[in-house]
């Protein structure tokens, strides 16, 4: 199955384009996120959070409660039709969910494989950190994420991502 991997201003088209049934939202608490009309309020998950990497007063920093909300969510998708991610510009939040995803959902599938077909499929793709750390110790990955996504390094400055899918393989 499908991942879609999208910016908030491109969230309603990529749902109507892909035909998905779940919507994860990576953004700032407070900002206003309109569901698309295709998705039942159970089938979307909204983590609050600011896109940092350490810290700082007065923001919200992912952590590991979003990540373990997210692995939750993710585990109980049936995978009969494509899930959105998407945060602010498609950049960091989401692309970090979207890595995490497949590594969570296909074990078998190494770190490194995945990153580079992200970086493929996204030159802009620069994965929150963070939320790799968090994800990389709940799934016993033993720095796996951590280094694979640090060996795409940086992604192309941009205001905004373009969408893209990244595919999960076999059910593993």
């Amino acid at each position: 199955m499908t991942i879609y991997v999208c910016s908030l201003a491109r969230l309603h088209e990529t749902v109507e384009e892909s035909g998905a049934e779940r919507v994860v939202t990576l953004i700032n608490e407070g900002t206003a996120v309109l569901r698309p009309p295709e998705i039942s309020p159970e089938h979307h998950l909204f983590l609050g959070m600011n896109d940092i990497n350490e810290p700082i007063d007065g923001l919200t920093p992912p952590g590991a409660h979003h990540v373990s909300r997210f692995l939750d969510f993710v585990g109980g998708w049936e995978r009969e039709a494509p899930m959105v991610v998407h945060c602010w510009a498609g950049i960091s939040r989401s692309t970090a969910a979207a890595f995490i995803a497949v590594c969570a959902l296909a074990p078998h599938r190494d770190e490194i494989e995945i990153a580079s077909e992200m970086r493929r499929k996204s030159p802009t793709a620069t994965p929150n950190m963070r939320l790799v750390t968090f994800a990389d110790d709940l799934l016993g990955r033993r720095g796996r994420m951590i280094r694979a996504v640090s060996g795409i390094g940086r992604g192309a400055f941009a205001f905004e991502g373009d969408p893209f899918a990244m595919t999960i393989g076999n059910r593993g």
